[in-house]
């Protein structure tokens, strides 16, 4: 029996992890990659491939098999899940039937609270916390475009250790993904939450990109100003966050592609939907809860929900 994996969420992290693995696994005889997909980005995958643009050029990838009916998709070892956040709970009811109380559940999502919400929906399963480093987006339905070298993808769980845990990781290594199984991979999510969720928030409120931020001393100091309060609420949940991340945070960001800007801020100004439950209100609600106090949050939360 081959080890089916389902990739659900084809944007800029799923789209670009998942073409790795179809690229490995296409004439593999133990991995089975399938691409969750509906509507254009199925019907282009079908008949096109999934395209992935990069500073190295143009590289087209096939999965096993690209569907939307569970019923072809059949039960999965693995799912990886890539969607939007506000997109969890549906996204998964429409799946239910391909995941049984033995599917591995990895998500890479922006916020921090997907693996909570998930195990809600299935107790019994293995749900793993992860996350990516990485500069991708959607160009259009079935091509993704990655901007720069760096591509990092963190996943675990404090509590478990399984063997198909362990395999996953081989899985990864196979198809050239640098992945690492970290034991404190709590406080790693937290990490890259920090990176995000400040990032995501401050482009969106001034309408900038990172390079416009950054070169700005009003601008900067808004964006640093919400460093030390979600590293205060960090701190206050009782992780162990490093003493200086804000310091390594501003590194991350100053070494990031200045002309880009956050997927939550590219949503806002196509008027999509956006994330801003989870990665600016998240924080606020996070501080009332422990008692930290955020008014630079709730004053971008406050104009962000308008």
């Amino acid at each position: 029996m081959k080890t089916r994996i389902g990739i659900l969420g084809l944007g800029g992290v799923g789209g670009y992890f998942g073409a790795l693995l179809a690229q490995a696994y296409f004439k593999s005889s133990t991995v089975k990659i399938i691409f969750i997909a509906r509507g254009e980005t199925q019907k282009n995958i079908s008949e096109s491939g999934l395209k992935i643009l990069s500073d190295d050029g143009e590289t087209i990838v096939f999965p096993n098999l690209v569907s939307d009916d569970p019923e072809l998709i059949g039960t999965l070892d693995y799912l990886i899940c890539a969607t939007k956040t506000y997109d969890i709970e549906t996204s998964f009811e429409s799946y239910r039937k391909c995941i049984t109380p033995n599917t591995v559940i990895l998500p890479l999502y922006n916020g921090v609270d997907a693996t909570e919400r998930i195990y809600k929906l299935f107790p019994q399963n293995i749900v793993l916390q992860g996350c990516v480093y990485i500069v991708s987006m959607i160009v259009s339905p079935g091509i993704v475009k990655k901007i720069g070298p760096y591509e990092k993808l963190f996943f675990g769980s404090r509590s478990i250790s399984d063997s198909k845990v362990t395999a996953l990781q081989s899985i990864f290594e196979r198809a050239k993904i640098e992945s690492y199984h970290v034991v404190n991979i709590e406080e790693t999510v937290w990490e890259k939450f920090i990176f995000i969720s400040t990032l995501a928030s401050v482009t969106s409120y001034l309408n900038q990109n990172i390079g416009q931020i950054l070169s700005n001393s009003e601008s900067k100091q808004v964006y640093v100003s919400l460093l030390n309060e979600i590293t205060l609420v960090a701190s206050a949940k009782g992780l162990k966050i490093t003493d200086n991340i804000v310091e390594e945070t501003i590194i991350k960001l100053e070494k990031s592609p200045q002309g880009v800007t956050s997927s939550m801020h590219r949503d806002f100004l196509a008027n999509h939907k956006t994330e801003v439950v989870s990665l600016t209100e998240f924080v606020v609600k996070e501080g009332i809860k422990y008692g930290v106090s955020t008014p630079v949050y709730q004053m971008i939360l406050n104009k962000l929900s308008k």
